[in-house]
């Protein structure tokens, strides 16, 4: 049974083994890319984090959430990627890594994909809330609370991304993975549209409030008048 995870691993990575002798190219053109978007994941995010702890005007939740984002994404660049082009360089040649290290990069790379995901719909919550809530969300989001969410994000990200140890068949830990990805996606979407129904609706109630005032500053011009 372990050897067939390591099947599985291995093209998950790789491909199958007609298509490896076939994809040299592709593999060091992939090394390539990767590790420009390594460098450029890695500095973009680590300056993201220094402006946004100097932004004073943001939401604390916001001074949060943000940064969790932002270190996940540093971590991808930092660790998925780089293990991800050892890999890549490790195709190039007659021996492969061992089952484990294929383990542990799979682990990394779920750890980090599930956490940004996790943090793109917990902000997605935070912004919908901010703008449905208006004078309660000071009350409900609570720092507390937020960091609670923020911890939340790392446990279940653990938990997500270790499933490949517990799960002999690896049947589980791909639909745990393919079930996380579809839902964030939805909600993220779902969520953004009601955030655009709200804002609709406040954009229609202020131009009628605006349409009021000039009526009524109509009105009393036409009374002056008299």
């Amino acid at each position: 049974m372990a050897e067939n995870v390591c099947d599985i691993l291995n093209e998950f990575f790789y491909g199958t083994s007609a298509d490896v002798g076939q994809s040299r190219p592709t593999l060091v053109a992939n090394c390539v890319f990767n590790s420009f978007l390594c460098y450029t994941t890695i500095i973009l995010n680590i300056l993201t984090i220094h402006a946004i702890r100097k932004t004073a005007l943001l939401p604390k939740p916001l001074r949060t959430l943000l940064p969790g984002l932002a270190a996940s994404d540093v971590g991808v660049g930092l660790l998925v990627q780089l293990l991800y082009i050892s890999t890549m360089v490790s195709g190039l040649k007659p021996t492969r890594i061992d089952c484990i290290s294929y383990k542990g990069l799979y682990v990394v790379i779920n750890f980090f994909c599930a956490s940004s995901l996790l943090n793109v719909v917990t902000i997605s919550v935070d912004r919908f809330l901010a703008v449905h809530l208006h004078l309660r969300y000071q009350e409900l989001v609570t720092r507390k609370r937020v960091i609670a969410a923020v911890i939340s994000i790392w446990l279940l990200s653990i938990i997500i991304s270790s499933s490949v140890f517990w799960d002999p068949s690896f049947f589980i830990s791909r639909v745990i993975r393919v079930v996380n990805k579809t839902v964030c996606l939805i909600l993220v979407a779902i969520i953004y549209w009601r955030i655009y129904i709200v804002l609709k609706r406040h954009k229609i109630q202020i131009q009628g409030l605006q349409i009021q005032e000039v009526q009524q500053g109509v009105q009393n011009g036409d009374l002056s008048s008299f």
